[in-house]
């Protein structure tokens, strides 16, 4: 399970509007030499290896089942209603057709037993994709897959007609028409607008008996699917036993599953150690502390005498004799609470030894998530509104401190995520952080100066003080501070290290500041991208003059840093940083007002690493003077409540990757408009920061069909979020499951699409394959 509960749905993609794009002036510090920005940004690896215990087919045996816990059962397995969780995509990816499904990087790849071919025959001029399914592929009834399946889940999906009830609509609305080809088998789809993300349609594809009317589209799928077509079919759904059960499909023409039967059981959280112990499932995602258990049950195996860890384990001889001492002493009201104190550890002690004895029967499997934690910035009011701000609280952050924290007690690998949109080993990923800088808490508390925020400020209780002459002489004290303080050697950001080609001019008006930095991050996200296109044309090509201009252009902006520039996010030149060796001089102030902002957190007992996470960040903060002051709230009401209305300053919470960026994640990061009722359209972008120029990257990022220009588009559309703060990515999320020794080809997946027909229990004798080393 993940170390945290703290996600939002997937995202929906919800229909993309139009916006203008306002590109940013031009500024005049000398930019960084970014790192990252060669050909290792071309191809990545996953921070961390798939681990599922691979087997051939072969040495797989026929038959089985296997039970695999879930946190609730589906309330619908329609994976396009708004109520659908990770319960429906796990029955829909084992029923239903996928045309495409991610390999162990993340990438896009072809399903062969649903198409043959799938392919952009035409770009003028409209874009059409031709589809050839596989001759064999049918639904569970004997129908042919074929053309009138596709055309009935893009009219319930386009948007058009009110009456379906759907969650999302992306890509369905660029489609103009659906209509056979050669043959039913032949599907040619036809786009208004040009869609680089038209792999992301039809998977899953359900039968036109379900898309073809609002009525069989909101409630048809709700409770059954009676038309599958995949290696399982959904035979039975028992919410008095928590239980649906999945069979194998005798229409599937593909490799036949090896399962008899795939059972999903209802298990919570907080149960799920016991379920283990009782043996009541064979797969199920775990957190750090019962994965720690059940590496605990394997090293014990086989010891005599009491547990080490655990209930009894707390008890010291002293505790234990004092114990006994007050259950049999004279008086008689201390000796029954004693006694009845004894009893329930004693119960506690044998429950725990008991659970114990049944976890040997299980292994950890561990990878890293397709999805990452972050540090959202509410930019929507309050301090945070400044993006001078915003940058100083990012630049505080060790942020491989933060996910060395969660990451290396669990033996995986601790390598900070670099990227809003994609994460490593996939196409579009790129270590973009440079755009903002790294840690620098001198720049961070500069950054904060210059939006006005003070060591020792004046606070509000101090400010309401009547005496006249107690306020003159503070004030007379504090100029005469900041005199004395002009030639002590105070540090100026930019003035103190002066660099050649330095022109000297400090700008130090707050609104000229707030722009000029601004512009500053918009070069620097620029130069981010531009080195790396440049690089990549010239491996291509490096003889062809325009190209070589482009790399020209780009040394262009590494020869300005030559000459001197701190990397990063900047404060202007003049704006002082405290003296060195005296901290940030306590909490800062503005106005009269501290800076304190309010970090809201899951009190849940799952989210024990999320709030560690919290704690350190604070403490990383303090040291520039920002306060923080933690609010628990209830697990159910964390999200809904506080993270999408805006209710924070500070949240921690996940976002899952996409294999499809630029459709996904753009609601994420969307700029906010009004909306026709006054109040603010925020989409899915709960940190309500964006910027027109980043909206307009993704639209042309959607609307681009060569794959490499659009993971350009895509790429420089991160660096542009990163410039903007509003959310820092911290780590990829632990992936931990618990799964039986034998059972093969299941368990952390990673990015991979789990191929349900090969998971089964290896033959006796069998040996698991190698697993691929941890990158």
């Amino acid at each position: 399970m993940p170390h945290d509960r703290a996600r939002p749905q997937r995202p929906v993609r919800p229909k993309a509007t139009a916006r203008s794009a306002v590109f940013l002036a031009a500024g005049v510090l000398a930019l960084p030499a970014l790192a990252g920005c060669g050909a290792d940004d071309e191809t990545s690896t996953p921070a961390a290896a798939q681990d599922v215990a691979p087997a051939a087919r072969d040495l797989v045996a026929d038959g089985g089942t296997v039970k695999w816990a879930v946190d609730a059962l589906p309330e619908t397995f329609n994976t396009f209603q708004s109520d659908a969780d990770d319960a429906t995509s796990r029955v829909a990816g084992a029923v239903l057709p996928s045309l495409f499904r991610l390999d162990a990087q993340g990438r896009v790849q072809r399903n062969p037993d649903f198409l043959e071919t799938a392919k952009v025959v035409e770009r003028e001029p409209k874009q059409v994709v031709l589809y050839k399914l596989n001759q064999q592929a049918v639904w569970s009834d004997g129908r042919e897959i074929g053309a009138d399946d596709f055309a009935a889940q893009w009219r319930a999906l386009s948007g058009k007609d009110s009456a379906y009830w759907t969650a999302r609509n992306a890509g369905y609305d660029r489609i103009e028409k659906i209509e056979r080809g050669a043959n039913n088998l032949e599907v040619r789809v036809t786009f208004a607008q040009p869609y680089a993300d038209w792999r992301s349609l039809f998977s899953p594809l359900y039968p036109k008996e379900v898309m073809g009317t609002p009525d069989s589209f909101n409630d048809g799928a709700r409770t059954r699917l009676k038309v599958t077509a995949g290696p399982f079919a959904l035979k039975d759904v028992d919410r008095g036993a928590h239980e649906v059960t999945l069979r194998r499909s005798p229409r599937w023409w593909g490799s036949p599953a090896k399962l008899d039967a795939l059972v999903l059981r209802e298990v919570p959280r907080e149960r799920r150690a016991a379920a283990l112990a009782a043996g009541k499932v064979d797969l199920a995602d775990v957190d750090a502390d019962e994965a720690g258990r059940i590496a605990l049950a394997a090293r014990d195996q086989g010891d005599r005498g009491p547990l080490a860890h655990g209930p009894g384990a707390r008890r010291t001889p002293a505790d234990a004799l004092r114990s006994w001492a007050v259950a049999h002493g004279t008086d008689e009201e201390a000796a029954a609470v004693e006694q009845e104190a004894r009893e329930r550890t004693d119960k506690a002690v044998a429950r725990y030894a008991d659970e114990q004895a049944g976890l040997r029967g299980y292994t950890v499997r561990k990878s890293l998530e397709p999805a990452y934690t972050q540090l959202a910035l509410n930019g929507a009011e309050g301090p945070l509104a400044d993006d001078r701000v915003r940058r100083a609280v990012a630049r505080a952050l060790n942020r491989t401190e933060l996910a060395e924290t969660v990451l290396k007690p669990l033996g995986l690998p601790a390598t900070p995520v670099g990227s809003h949109l994609a994460l490593a080993g996939q196409d579009a990923y790129a270590d973009n952080s440079g755009a903002l800088g790294d840690q620098d808490t001198a720049e961070a508390r500069a950054l904060l100066a210059d939006a006005g925020w003070t060591p020792g400020g004046p606070l509000q209780e101090k400010i309401k003080k009547k005496d006249e002459d107690k306020k003159e002489n503070a004030a007379g004290s504090e100029a005469d501070a900041r005199d004395e303080d002009a030639d002590d050697g105070t540090y100026i950001v930019g003035e103190d290290d002066q660099k050649p080609g330095d022109s000297g001019t400090s700008v130090l008006a707050p609104a000229p500041a707030a722009a000029f930095q601004q512009a500053v991050l918009a070069r620097q996200a620029d130069a981010l991208t531009a080195r790396r296109d440049a690089d990549k044309e010239q491996r291509k090509d490096p003889g062809a003059p325009a190209k070589k201009h482009a790399r020209k252009h780009a040394e262009k902006h590494t020869e300005k840093h030559a000459r001197g520039g701190a990397p990063g996010a900047y404060a202007p030149k003049g704006t002082a940083a405290p003296k060195a060796g005296k901290g940030a001089g306590g909490p800062l102030a503005k106005d009269g007002k501290p800076l304190t902002l309010r970090f809201v957190l899951p009190s849940g007992d799952g989210s024990q690493a999320l709030r560690g996470v919290a704690d350190r960040i604070s403490r990383m903060l303090e040291r520039i003077g920002v306060r923080t002051e933690i609010a628990k709230v209830a697990d159910e009401s964390y999200f809904k409540d506080h993270i999408a209305s805006g209710q924070y300053d500070l949240a921690l919470y996940s976002w899952p990757a996409s294999a499809f960026p630029a459709t996904d994640a753009r609601p994420i990061f969307a700029k906010p408009v009004p909306a026709a009722d006054g109040s603010l359209n925020v989409e899915q972008n709960y940190t309500r920061v964006g910027t027109d120029h980043i909206d307009q990257l993704f639209d042309q990022a959607l609307a681009e069909l060569d794959e490499g220009e659009m993971r350009s588009l895509v790429k420089k559309a991160d660096a542009r979020i990163w410039a903007a703060a509003g959310s820092i990515p911290l780590y990829q999320r632990p992936q931990l499951v618990a799964a039986r020794p034998n059972l093969a080809n299941a368990g952390a997946f990673g990015f991979a699409t789990p191929l349900y027909e090969d998971m089964g229990y290896r033959k006796p004798g069998a040996k698991p394959a190698e697993s691929p080393s941890r990158g």
